[in-house]
């Protein structure tokens, strides 16, 4: 039998992760009021489409019954617990419709966390997106910090070696035969690892694709997280943001590569904990969809959300 919340707990968790999250999502809802953007932060809520009223929903994750939570039996994926007013996650349920999701999403957390991390990218790869901005225009309206001509230089002195497909393929056309690898989205579950910064961040994807299944508290940290290494992602980048208050990290130096590198490994070390975590949250969808692997129609895991990155 799983665990048992009374109705004062579970509601008192659900406050509290509320009053987390609309903390967390502050500057973007004030932004938002405001109509304002803000290139960095705006990120979180563009590219991955996941609004702060749903980071708001708290979710036990699956195997926890909620007493006197009979309203959530119409959510989706939720079910009422016998004849009671209690309530859980449905999982048949949610393995029915996206089991082959589950599936995907456990193996490639499990295959990237059980690889070493490679830590000599230094974040070139936002740099190749605007590798030869002469020819291909730059993806943002922000200048360059070094300008065109000095930036395309570094990339030309730098050492390629993105593994993530939903980076590369924002490669400009003349920066793409300059990486070391050609990934594509069929390739990830072979070449995703730990030191990649994109990787890092979509355990935040991960988390959101998986819904109730991931309890409240995993969501957020996983969501901290990626706003965390978005921030080193962008300060790495080419471009200059100080109009918005962010300092350089100067990767085309040897001080700003040790810099990198050691956030960088910091980062690591917290995305295996959170695909360590996601992964034991999954295991009873996980172990329920491989009893139901070939004999129901499903969604698949579905693409990286559509848009733009860095």
């Amino acid at each position: 039998m799983g665990e048992f919340l009374n109705a004062a707990d579970w509601r008192c968790r659900a406050d509290a992760h509320a009053e987390r999250a609309n903390e967390l999502t502050r500057a973007r809802r004030d932004r938002t009021a405001r109509g304002l953007t803000e290139p960095v932060d705006d990120f979180l809520y563009t590219y991955y489409p996941y609004r702060p009223a749903q980071l708001r929903r708290w979710h036990p994750g699956a195997g926890v019954v909620l007493a006197g939570a009979g309203e959530r039996a119409s959510w989706r994926w939720y079910r009422p617990v016998g004849r009671t007013d209690d309530a859980e996650v449905d999982i048949a349920a949610f393995v029915r419709e996206r089991g082959s999701a589950v599936r995907y999403i456990a193996d490639l957390l499990r295959r990237t966390a059980g690889r070493p991390g490679r830590f000599g990218c230094f974040g070139m790869h936002e740099w190749a997106m605007v590798y030869r901005s002469d020819k291909h225009g730059t993806r943002h309206p922000i200048p360059l910090r070094l300008g065109a001509d000095e930036t395309d230089r570094v990339v030309e002195s730098s050492r390629i070696s993105c593994t993530h497909f939903d980076a590369f393929r924002f490669f400009t056309p003349d920066a793409v035969p300059r990486n070391e690898l050609a990934p594509t989205r069929r390739s990830a579950p072979d070449l995703e690892q730990p030191g990649c910064l994109h990787a890092g961040m979509d355990i935040y994807k991960w988390a959101t694709k998986l819904g109730p299944l991931v309890p409240g508290n995993l969501l957020l940290d996983a969501f901290e997280l990626a706003r965390d290494i978005r921030v080193l992602d962008m300060r790495a980048a080419p471009y200059d943001l100080s109009a918005w208050g962010y300092t350089a990290v100067p990767v085309e130096t040897p001080a700003g590569k040790a810099q990198y590198v050691a956030a960088q490994r910091g980062f690591a070390r917290r995305g295996n904990e959170l695909r360590d975590r996601l992964v034991t949250a999954l295991a009873p969808a996980e172990a329920l969809a491989d009893e139901f692997a070939g004999g129901v129609a499903e969604q698949p895991a579905g693409p990286t959300p559509s848009g733009t990155t860095s």
